[in-house]
């Protein structure tokens, strides 16, 4: 693949950690609500930006991709060039690793970019301008095409709880909460892993703190379902959320410890909007 002209990467090191299976939950859920998207593209490109100090998660992320898209091709971008080095051996038909950073140096324009666990170390200010970046760098939309997908977002070390922010070409568009249920106490639980534009906001007042209450509020009163099993406890709480919260996805997701609400509902207050 021919990369742009060499340039001096944006963003600075991560701590890179990474371990295998991580990003499992991020994965399948892309693979299952873009599939559809990377299958129309006549070139489905997916950058794994920020892949760390190991190249498993762009290894992974190509495997689960081809499951709904089998053309798909992944590049691992990382800007510490050692781990770049480092990761070349592991270079297959559809996987390359590039040098680079926010920049995306991928020739054309990309119909996925993941980024997780990059925008942790940075300061709140910085993600309306690292989105800004990244989305301008995706797949423009077209007819009966949304264009090309931003997913960012944290995860636990083990992959166990995720929060992420889908966006579009046009910006954000939705926020999912993936978990094991099995580890899982509380929804409110999964706020350690906000992703850097809410982790900050999860206060009283801001829209998200008020979701994560109500979420808590509905998971309690879903007790008596927990004598089928966590998951049933999960599918009755968040049937309930969609009273007040603009749930977007349905119960073959919630089934998979997830719960996709819209961006504009948990937006902090006077930014990101």
């Amino acid at each position: 693949m021919t990369t742009r002209a060499a340039s001096r990467p944006v963003g600075t090191v991560t701590r890179g950690t990474t371990n295998p299976n991580r990003l499992r939950r991020m994965d399948r859920w892309i693979a299952a609500t873009h599939g559809a998207e990377l299958r129309r593209s006549a070139d489905p490109v997916a950058v794994d930006l920020g892949y760390g100090a190991a190249p498993w998660t762009a290894v992974e992320l190509l495997a689960r991709l081809r499951t709904a898209a089998p053309r798909t091709r992944v590049v691992g971008v990382e800007i510490e060039p050692a781990r770049v080095a480092a990761a070349r051996p592991y270079e297959r038909e559809g996987l390359v690793f590039r040098h680079g950073g926010f920049e995306v140096p991928v020739q054309g324009s990309p119909s996925l970019i993941r980024a997780a666990n990059v925008l942790r170390q940075y300061d709140e200010e910085q993600v309306a301008e690292v989105w800004q970046r990244l989305c301008a760098r995706l797949a423009p939309a077209g007819p009966g095409s949304r264009g090309g997908l931003l997913v960012e977002g944290t995860c636990d070390e083990i992959g166990r709880r995720h929060v992420w922010v889908a966006l579009g070409p046009e910006g954000p568009r939705t926020v999912t909460f993936a978990t094991r249920l099995g580890s899982l106490d509380r929804p409110s639980d999964l706020a350690e892993r906000l992703p850097k534009a809410l982790i900050h906001r999860n206060i009283p007042g801001e829209p998200v703190h008020a979701f994560l209450r109500d979420f808590d509020r509905a998971w309690a009163a879903a007790a008596p379902y927990a004598s089928y099993g966590a998951r049933q406890r999960w599918i009755r709480t968040v049937g309930d959320l969609t009273a007040d919260w603009p749930v977007t996805d349905g119960i073959s997701r919630w089934r998979q410890g997830e719960v996709t609400v819209r961006w504009e509902a948990l937006a902090p207050r006077g930014t990101f909007a």
